[in-house]
């Protein structure tokens, strides 16, 4: 009788999505958020490489090619707004770059606290979110708009 309780609770945690794998994030939806106006400015594209080394990657022990895909867009200087989504070969290798990303906005706002203060607010609310291999970072003008292209 006990062994078939915990058959059924199994199934039930099974069938109620628990240990169901996060749908990770569309190296698209950057793009999109572009076309949305999400950012107050135009932005210009980055590649892996440039992205690999901005964000710090390695000081989290991650190697260039652990970062498999990824659709980087950042302001040319004139604010601090970006928008990146990563994909990475697993969660794991994520979550390092997760830590990553929020140490690298943590950085930006110490570097901009006196040379762009107008920038800080986005700084502080910047989203940093990992789904499955993926990460995401969006510093935005119009961060209600990001978050309702996530939905």
């Amino acid at each position: 009788m006990r062994k078939l309780l915990i058959a059924i609770t199994a199934l039930l945690l099974l069938l109620s999505g628990c240990g169901k794998k996060e749908e990770a994030y569309s190296v698209e939806l950057v793009g999109q958020m572009v076309q949305s106006e999400v950012f107050s400015e135009e932005l210009e594209e980055l590649d892996g490489d440039i992205a690999f080394s901005l964000y710090g990657l390695a000081d989290q022990g991650l190697a260039r090619e652990d970062l498999t895909a990824c659709a980087v867009q950042r302001s040319a200087g004139a604010t601090c707004e970006e928008g990146a989504v990563l994909v990475f070969s697993s969660d794991e290798q994520a979550g390092k770059a997760l830590t990553a990303l929020q140490d690298y906005v943590q950085s930006q706002i110490e570097a901009n606290e006196d040379y762009r203060p107008g920038e800080i607010p986005k700084l502080e609310n910047a989203l940093v979110s990992q789904q499955g291999s993926t990460v995401l970072l969006v510093v935005a003008n119009d961060l209600d708009a990001a978050n309702a292209l996530l939905k």
